[in-house]
C-alpha cells in the first residue's frame, strides 16, 4: 500500500507546521506615508503588469500543448527564421519596461525630494543604538532597546513588542515634511521604518537623505537593517507620531529638561545618588556587552567585576569610560552621555559587584575633562 512513502511523509510534514504557522499576509502594507502609498501603488501596478504577462505566456504554452499535442496527429511546422517574430519579441518586452519605468522614475523623483523640509533630524547610529538631534532646538538624545534582560534571556514571557521597544522613540508630528540626515559614528548601521517607506544606510563620514510627511498619529516601528555586529537584532527604531500641539508641548518638554540636566551638572551629589542613577545608565547602556553581573564576554568584552579599570585609580577608570579604547569593541562615551550619567555609571562600576571602592566621579570632574579635551 506504501507505494510512495515521500508523498505521504510530505503530506505528514505538511499537516504539522501547517498548524503551527504564524498569522502572514500575502501583500505589502501600504504604510502611513505619502510616499509608502506611493510605493505601494507602484508595487501593485508591476505586479498586476507581471500577473497579466504570466497569463498570456502560461495560456499560450498550455493551450499549445494540449491543442497540438502530437497525440492528435499534429505536425510541427519547419521554418528557421521569422524577421516579424524576432521584431515582436523585441518591441513588445521594450514598451513593457518602459511603462514599467514611467511610474517607477515618479516614484523614485518623489522619494529622493528632500527640499523644503519642516523638520531636519540627524540620526547617527552607534553599536547598538540610535542617536537623534533636533537640528536648531537645542534637543537631542539615545534611544535605547527597553525590553528586559530577563526576557531576552529568556527567563520571563517575552513581551507583546519584544526587542521592538526603546525607552526613548523618535517624536515627530503629523503632516510636516521631516528631513533625516542618517550618518553612523563607528560601523555601517540602516535606519529603517517600513510603515515610512524609509531605509537609508548610516555610513561613518557619510551623511545619507531621506524624508518623510506621516498622514495619522502612531507608534511605527523598525529595526537596524545593516549587519552591525553581534547585538545587530537589539537596535530597533520606533517612531511616535502626534498631533502637532502635542508634539509642540512635547519638544517643550524636552527643552526644559536638557537645560535641568545641565544645571544637575553643578549639584553636590552623595555617593548613593551617583550609585542610584549609574545603577540605571548602566543596565540601559553598559549590560549587553559586560553583562549584568559585571562578568562580561571575555575575551572581547572583559569582565568589570574585579577588573583593574574598576578597583584602579578613578581618574584612569573615567579616562577609559570618556575616551574608550582604540582598536577594541570598548567605544568613547564621552559624546554619548551626559556629564552627570558617565560620573554615575563610573561610580557604580567602582562599587557594585563587590568591587566597592567607597569613591566616586563627579559630574563637575567629567565637566573639566570635557572643557580640557576642547582645548
Amino acid at each position: 500500500m506504501m507505494r510512495h512513502p515521500h508523498v505521504w511523509m510530505g503530506l505528514l510534514l505538511w499537516s504539522i507546521f501547517s498548524q503551527a504557522q504564524a498569522a502572514w499576509t500575502v501583500n505589502m502594507a501600504p504604510g502611513a506615508t505619502e510616499i509608502s502609498h506611493a510605493v505601494f501603488d507602484l508595487h501593485m501596478t508591476i505586479f498586476w503588469i507581471c500577473v497579466v504577462i504570466g497569463i498570456i505566456v502560461f495560456g499560450a504554452m498550455f493551450w499549445s500543448m494540449i491543442l497540438h499535442r502530437r497525440s492528435t496527429g499534429q505536425v510541427a511546422a519547419k521554418f528557421h527564421e521569422s524577421t516579424t517574430v524576432e521584431i515582436l519579441w523585441t518591441i513588445v518586452p521594450f514598451l513593457i519596461l518602459v511603462a514599467m519605468a514611467i511610474p517607477a522614475t515618479a516614484t523614485l523623483i518623489k522619494m529622493y525630494d528632500t527640499s523644503e523640509p519642516e523638520i531636519d533630524i540627524q540620526i547617527t547610529g552607534y553599536q547598538w543604538k540610535w542617536h537623534y538631534k533636533y537640528l536648531g532646538q537645542d534637543v537631542e538624545f539615545f534611544s535605547n532597546l527597553a525590553t528586559p534582560q530577563d526576557q531576552i534571556h529568556n527567563k520571563e514571557a517575552k513581551g507583546d513588542h519584544y526587542l521592538l521597544e526603546v525607552d526613548k522613540p523618535l517624536v515627530l508630528p503629523v503632516g510636516a515634511k521631516i528631513r533625516f540626515l542618517v550618518t553612523s559614528a563607528d560601523v555601517i548601521h540602516s535606519w529603517w521604518v517600513p510603515a515610512f517607506a524609509v531605509k537609508r544606510d548610516a555610513i561613518p563620514g557619510f551623511v545619507n537623505e531621506a524624508w518623510t510627511r506621516i498622514d495619522k498619529p502612531g507608534i511605527y516601528r523598525g529595526q537596524c537593517a545593516e549587519l552591525c555586529g553581534k547585538d545587530h537584532g537589539f537596535m530597533p527604531t520606533v517612531v511616535e507620531v502626534m498631533e502637532k500641539p502635542d508634539y509642540e508641548k512635547w519638544l517643550a518638554d524636552r527643552k526644559a529638561e536638557a537645560a535641568q540636566l545641565k544645571e544637575l551638572t553643578s549639584k553636590e551629589w552623595t555617593l548613593d545618588e551617583l550609585k542610584e542613577r549609574g545603577d540605571k545608565v548602566y543596565h540601559t547602556t553598559c549590560v549587553a556587552c559586560h553583562q549584568a553581573e559585571g562578568q562580561g564576554l571575555p575575551p572581547m568584552f572583559p569582565a568589570l567585576k574585579g577588573s583593574p579599570i574598576a578597583t584602579g585609580p578613578k581618574a584612569d577608570h573615567l579616562h577609559r569610560v570618556y575616551f574608550g579604547k582604540p582598536g577594541t569593541a570598548m567605544a568613547a562615551f564621552g559624546k554619548q552621555l551626559s556629564e552627570v550619567d558617565i560620573a554615575a555609571v563610573v561610580t557604580y562600576e567602582r562599587n557594585a559587584w563587590g568591587n566597592n571602592k567607597g569613591d566616586m566621579v563627579t559630574p563637575k570632574e567629567v565637566l573639566e575633562l570635557k572643557q580640557a579635551e576642547s582645548k
